[in-house]
């Protein structure tokens, strides 16, 4: 299965690249069986969930659920980098069904490829999947505005609300994509509204209502990523120090199929989840001095820090010139570290 690509992999030092290969030749890794695994045991629990809803119940049904549908999309992004197998085209097939309901599985591989360009992470004019504004925006911006931005910036508000943000923007893009006949887009919408519809016609017949399927399930699904993604990046001059170090606790670690590790899973895109944390481990201080001190002992210390307390993520305190970072003028931006409790540590 992939080994690291050495264009795109950033090794901390000749042992780590030999003993990644020495990895990447074991059938653990060729075989991929725990990405087979998995893709049996999400589908599985998934469909018989639904099947078996009546006699489940939604006591038992809906978190098994919420857990197997937030799972799937874990999956999905092990998908897009390029396992379990080396054709995309195979890959593709098993992201495709809309499990997760709310955008297809197409755009989200383009949007997320595009989100790697490390150089560019966090830059709001470059990163798909980033959370900052440019000073421009944050000027134009209404104080209803700013309070909603600042209130998705809270760990409460990110679960709440954003998951209907990521909702608004894919129908936008879809209606943009209309708009401006772009084929490929459409077909994707097409394809993946085809499936949903025939989707939500089985789970109407297995006794379980579509609309407690989408907000009592799918909707909760999709703010459980948010946990994962909050504060999963900051503003950094070094493009290294912009992902974090999460030391999640084992059942996040297995929900997330170890991306807590981002910078590692940033720094080394094909390595498989299940490596990932062994490779962290083998180097743990190297990665976090590269970090930056961007390191937390588990979600517990976002909640605790920003249940209600917004995240300084609103304006970016610098723009792309000529594919360089340059620090932007005017009176909205303060420091390029986001939180300097994160600087060192």
């Amino acid at each position: 299965m992939p080994m690291p690509d050495r264009k795109s992999a950033q090794y901390l030092h000749d042992g780590q690249r030999a003993r990644i290969k020495q990895l990447a030749s074991t059938r653990l890794w060729r075989w991929e069986l725990p990405t087979w695994g998995l893709i049996l045991f999400i589908y599985a629990g998934w469909f018989a969930t639904v099947g078996y809803w009546t006699a489940l119940g939604p006591w038992i049904g809906t978190p098994l659920l919420i857990w197997f549908t937030t799972w799937y999309m874990s999956l999905q992004h092990e998908l897009i980098h390029g396992h379990p197998t080396r054709l995309p085209w195979l890959n593709r097939l098993f992201g495709l069904p809309p499990l997760a309901v709310w955008y297809p599985y197409g755009l989200y591989r383009d949007s997320h490829l595009r989100h790697h360009r490390d150089d560019r992470l966090t830059d709001p004019d470059e990163d798909p999947e980033g959370y900052y504004f440019s000073a421009e925006r944050w000027r134009g911006f209404s104080p209803l505005r700013r309070r909603l931005a600042r209130w998705h910036n809270t760990f409460a508000g990110r679960l709440l609300i954003g998951p209907a943000l990521d909702i608004y923007r894919a129908l936008r893009g879809m209606a943009f994509s209309v708009a401006g006949g772009d084929r490929r887009a459409i077909g994707m919408w097409l394809t993946h509204g085809a499936l949903l519809a025939a989707l939500l016609y089985w789970v109407a017949l297995s006794g379980l209502s579509v609309g407690y399927f989408l907000l009592a399930i799918s909707y909760p699904a999709l703010a459980m990523t948010k946990i994962r993604s909050f504060m999963e990046h900051r503003a950094a001059r070094e493009p290294e120090a912009r992902s974090v170090i999460n030391e999640a606790a084992w059942p996040w670690r297995l929900l997330f199929l170890n991306l807590n590790y981002h910078l590692v899973h940033h720094d080394l895109p094909t390595v498989p989840w299940y490596v990932l944390r062994r490779v962290y481990l083998a180097d743990r201080d190297a990665y976090q001095r590269r970090a930056g001190g961007f390191v937390v002992r588990g979600y517990a210390e976002w909640l605790g820090e920003y249940a209600f307390r917004p995240a300084e993520v609103e304006v970016h305190p610098s723009s792309l010139t000529d594919r360089r970072l340059s620090e932007a003028s005017g009176p909205v931006h303060a420091d390029f570290t986001t939180d300097v409790r994160y600087q060192s540590r």
